[in-house]
C-alpha cells in the first residue's frame, strides 16, 4: 500500500521460473509423473511471484448487498462503459444495445456501434438461456477495455428476459472454458492468454461479505491480502464450467448430502448454493428451516446456534458458519436453493467464504479462506 492509499500492483521478472523449467528439462528425470509434478511445484512458486503491473490486472468489483458481483468495462473507440457480472458459470461476453427495445434493455446501458470506429459486424446469432429466461443477440467484433486493451468477439444483445431488468450490471462477461461458448465466440480470457496479455494462464476472485468493499477479479495473478493460509488445488472434473467432484456435504460429522459423490459447479454469477431438490431439502431439514414460497425461512434469533456445513473436496473440508449460509433480511433465509438436476452450483455463498483461482493452464481450481 502507497502512502496515497492505492495498492499497487508491481510487475516481478518471471526469469528465474522460465530459467529454473529450462533447467529441469535439461537436467532432472525423463519420467513423465516426475516431470509434470516439478511443473506444478514450479508454477506454484511462479503464481506467487506473479503479482504484476500490465500483465496482472486486478479490476475491483461492486458488491451490491451479497448478491450480485459487477465490474466496468469498456467496449469500443470512444469506449463506451458497461457494468458486467464476471461469470465462470458462462462463456460469452453480451451487452445490451440499440438494438433491443425491451424492458430490461431500456433500463440499462445500451452499445451503440454506431458510435465507434473500431466496430467491426459478424452478424451470427446468439442466443443464451439462464435458468430464469434467455437473451438473444447477434456477434460483433471490437475493442475490450480492462486492465489493458485487446480486440474481442461480444454479443450485441436483441431481446433480454424481464428478470434482467432489475439487475443492477448491464451484462455479463463469460469466463469459462471456450468449449461452452456459443456461435463459436472466442472468450475474452482466451484472447488474454493468446495474446499474451497476462503472466500466468489464470484469474482469481475475491468476493466482499456483506456491504464491504474490496471485491476483485484479478487476472494473470493471486492477490494475497485476500487470503490466509494456503492455496488448496483441485483437479477440475470437467473442462466446461470449472466443474468439480465434490466427496460429501456434512454437518456435525454426519452426510446430510451428496453422500456418494456428486458434481458441482464453481459458478460467481450465482448468488446461492444450488443442489438437487432432495438434497436441498435434507439439508434445510437438518437445519430446522421451513419451506415458504420456495424458500427455506428460519429463526432469526436461531442462527447463532445453528450449525456449520462442510463440503468435503479432494480429501479437504470447508466450512460454512451459519453467518455465511444465511442470508438476513426482514425474515432470514438460507442460502441453499433447490435445482430440478443432479448437479450442485456452489455459488456466492461459498465464494464470499474461499478465495478462488481458476488455473486455466492445468485445469485446476485453488481455494484459499478469504479474508
Amino acid at each position: 500500500m502507497n502512502n496515497d492509499g492505492i495498492r499497487r500492483f508491481y510487475q516481478i521478472p518471471l526469469s528465474d521460473c522460465f530459467t529454473t523449467k529450462l533447467l529441469r528439462q535439461l537436467t532432472l528425470s525423463p519420467s513423465k509423473h516426475i516431470n509434470e509434478a516439478l511443473d506444478f511445484f514450479i508454477d506454484e512458486i511462479c503464481v506467487l511471484r506473479s503479482l504484476g503491473s500490465f500483465a496482472v490486472g486486478p479490476e475491483s468489483m461492486t458488491n451490491d448487498a451479497g448478491l450480485s458481483y459487477y465490474g466496468v468495462i469498456s467496449i469500443g473507440t470512444p469506449p463506451q462503459s458497461f457494468k458486467v457480472i464476471f461469470d465462470t458459470g458462462s462463456s460469452n461476453l453480451w451487452v445490451p444495445s440499440i438494438y433491443c427495445n425491451s424492458a430490461a434493455c431500456n433500463n440499462h446501458a445500451k452499445f451503440d456501434p454506431r458510435g465507434s470506429s473500431t466496430y467491426r459486424q459478424n452478424g451470427r446469432p446468439l442466443s443464451i438461456t439462464y435458468g430464469t429466461g434467455s437473451m438473444t443477440g447477434i456477434l460483433g467484433y471490437d475493442t475490450v477495455t480492462l486492465f489493458s486493451i485487446l480486440a474481442s468477439s461480444f454479443c450485441l444483445s436483441q431481446t433480454e428476459a424481464p428478470f434482467m431488468q432489475n439487475m443492477q450490471a448491464d451484462g455479463i462477461f463469460g469466463l469459462a472454458y471456450p468449449s461452452l461458448s456459443l456461435s463459436s465466440a472466442t472468450p475474452v480470457f482466451d484472447n488474454m492468454m493468446n495474446g499474451g496479455l497476462i503472466n500466468l494462464n489464470l484469474f482469481s476472485v475475491y468476493l466482499s461479505s456483506n456491504n464491504q468493499r474490496g471485491s476483485a477479479v484479478t487476472f494473470g495473478g493471486v492477490d494475497t491480502n485476500h487470503y490466509s493460509g494456503s492455496i488448496t488445488w483441485i483437479p477440475l472434473s470437467k473442462e466446461l464450467y470449472c466443474q468439480i467432484t465434490v466427496d460429501s456435504v456434512s454437518g456435525n460429522g454426519q452426510a446430510v448430502a451428496c453422500n456418494d459423490g456428486c458434481q458441482a459447479i464453481v459458478d460467481t454469477g450465482t448468488s446461492m448454493i444450488v443442489g438437487p431438490q432432495s438434497d436441498i431439502d435434507n439439508i434445510n431439514a437438518w437445519l430446522g428451516a421451513s419451506s415458504q414460497n420456495g424458500e427455506y425461512i428460519v429463526n432469526c434469533s436461531n442462527i447463532g446456534q445453528m450449525p456449520d456445513v462442510t463440503f468435503n473436496i479432494n480429501g479437504n473440508q470447508f466450512t460454512l458458519p451459519a453467518s455465511a449460509y444465511v442470508y438476513q433480511y426482514s425474515s432470514c433465509i438460507t442460502g441453499f436453493g433447490a435445482t430440478g438436476g443432479n448437479m450442485w452450483t456452489l455459488g456466492d455463498v461459498f465464494l464470499k467464504q474461499y478465495y478462488s483461482i481458476y488455473k486455466r493452464g492445468q485445469n485446476m481450481l485453488g481455494l484459499a479462506k478469504a479474508r
